[in-house]
């Protein structure tokens, strides 16, 4: 066959890919979003088209399919020993993309490696206090204690291989987004899809794994698939449209309609459970926009319900977001386990009561604050924080908007610059759809695996100690109460601010996709795509 050269030409800020000299067409799918990756690295990145690609690339011990359910994927079967231990038996004849095989040091080696503090992944296997090899193809995992969500935990624990790692002394994880470390910048996995090329910002390129352990049963259909980060809306919809990519997301809400009246183009609906939210400092005891004043509004709780009460959701909702969106006052969506009905109710919209508060407070003339915000991460960020800036300076606060792409907003309010905010803005879909996920992630501190993205810092040892409890309750009934007073403390702290959950809505070219899933989580599962014969 004729060796393939791909070109990438860029034009009027819009990537067009074409192939020449083949034998034969191949066969491509380009689709694009509005951010890059992070880094290729499983093991750090906790970031939802991060975590997508590296389900496309790497093993799991299993594996979530677009319904929530799981299946087997590295290992075949499992069970339960006793409350605390568990034996899994392992695939055998599996080989890594550079053709080493698979085996259960491999396992144990990447349990170690994401362990690692430091590590954005450690959260899902914080439960694990042991894990040891019974043979070459079984494992056996002790828990701390009694762990219902391990397996939904074991889906996002990617598995690399101790050889290619060790050669390359790849073994530490390294902070932040688009470090250039070996591991952040070489993948070698075991799953259905191996990397050819990655230029950051620019476009991923993967290709079929014709040694996958599935690959005789797989149900995709293409040569090659080309991801691109698309920041610009109206780039992206126009890359859409002329047929440059294939299917694009999120669509920008005021396109919604003109993509539904154009030829070959359908726009795919549906609900997501992601989170979006404000946090606030609450732990330097001076605030970054007040120095040399000593002082740090937002660890006085009649602050942050002022903040609360200053924001209209409704009209964040009805103007911003066009109505394609669910106002809420819970950290978590309908449809996560642990979500509460009756504590779900947004904080009032009272600016009167806001300025009230913040005089009680001693900051009758307000005080500066610097809003961080993405402006390609989720749906209209930019647009929401910038309805939230005189939202807040009606109740007389000096807030300044700084919005950045996600790489540099990731790294600001991340570990990587130990949380360098005042007041930011993030997302959050619980990988596990359980609302521990959050509960660990984002609204505690003490003990392995929390407040990996907990950018404030908030911290409250009633709520500590809830989720300690949490963490090894096995009965549904009593579990779901104590996360409901975890929430319930949470909401009353002011802990973050909910804003809503987006609602999915991706674009597709009819005439080129026959079949792909749309996943409540809001990515792109190479698995379930099929291209038009």
């Amino acid at each position: 066959m004729t060796k393939r050269t791909t070109m990438l030409l860029a034009g009027a800020a819009i990537l067009a890919l074409t192939s020449f000299g083949a034998a034969a067409q191949e066969r491509v799918f380009r689709y694009a979003t509005s951010g890059d990756i992070l880094g290729l690295d499983p093991h750090m990145h906790n970031h939802g088209t991060t975590n997508a690609f590296k389900g496309n690339v790497y093993g799991a011990l299993v594996h979530r399919l677009p319904d929530l359910s799981l299946t087997p994927d590295l290992a075949v079967s499992w069970e339960t020993i006793d409350d605390v231990t568990w034996e899994f038996q392992l695939r055998e004849g599996v080989t890594f993309h550079n053709g080493e095989p698979f085996t259960a040091d491999d396992v144990i080696y990447s349990w170690r490696r994401i362990s690692q503090q430091g590590s954005e992944m450690i959260n899902f296997v914080s439960s694990i206090e042991n894990m040891e090899k019974v043979d070459d193809y079984k494992i056996r995992i002790t828990t701390r204690g009694p762990d219902p969500i391990l397996l939904q935990n074991l889906s996002l624990f990617f598995i690399v291989s101790e050889e290619f790692k060790e050669a390359n002394n790849a073994f530490p994880v390294v902070v932040g987004g688009g470090t250039t470390n070996f591991a952040n910048l070489n993948a070698n996995g075991t799953g259905p899809f191996r990397v050819v090329e990655w230029v950051q910002d620019n476009r991923l390129v993967l290709e079929p794994n014709e040694d996958w352990w599935g690959h005789e049963d797989r149900t995709d259909n293409f040569d090659r698939a080309i991801f691109m980060p698309i920041g610009n809306d109206a780039t992206r919809v126009a890359a859409l449209l002329s047929g440059e990519v294939d299917m694009m997301y999120p669509v920008p809400l005021q396109d919604v309609p003109r993509l539904q009246q154009a030829p070959n183009i359908e726009v795919m609906q549906g609900p997501e459970l992601r989170t979006i939210f404000l946090g606030f400092d609450q732990h330097r005891d001076e605030l970054m926009d007040m120095p040399g004043s000593g002082v740090n509004p937002f660890k006085d709780v009649r602050v942050r319900q002022a903040f609360a009460h200053a924001l209209d959701l409704n009209a964040i909702q009805r103007v911003v977001m066009r109505g394609a969106s669910t106002p809420t006052g819970l950290m978590v969506a309908p449809g996560i386990v642990g979500f509460a009905e009756d504590l779900n109710e947004p904080y009032e919209f009272n600016p009167d009561r806001a300025r009230e508060l913040l005089a009680e407070a001693g900051f009758e003339n307000g005080f500066p604050v610097t809003l961080d915000c993405p402006n390609d991460r989720y749906v209209n960020d930019e647009a929401i924080c910038s309805a939230v800036i005189p939202m807040l300076r009606r109740i007389g606060i000096d807030a300044t908007l700084n919005a950045q792409t996600l790489s540099l907003h990731f790294n600001k309010i991340g570990a990587a610059e130990n949380y360098n905010t005042s007041f930011y803005m993030l997302g959050w879909t619980p990988g596990t759809y359980d609302s521990l996920n959050t509960l660990m992630n984002i609204m505690t501190l003490d003990g392995t695996g929390r407040g990996t993205w907990n950018s404030g810092r908030y911290t409250n040892p009633e709520v500590e100690e809830l989720v300690s409890k949490i963490q090894v309750t096995v009965d549904p009934e009593e579990r779901n109460a104590l996360i409901h007073e975890a929430f319930r403390i949470h909401k009353e702290d002011v802990g973050h601010l909910p804003l809503h959950q987006q609602a999915l809505a991706w674009g597709i070219r009819t005439d080129r996709i026959a079949e792909i899933a749309q996943r409540p989580f809001n990515d792109v599962d190479l698995r379930f795509v099929r291209l038009v014969d």
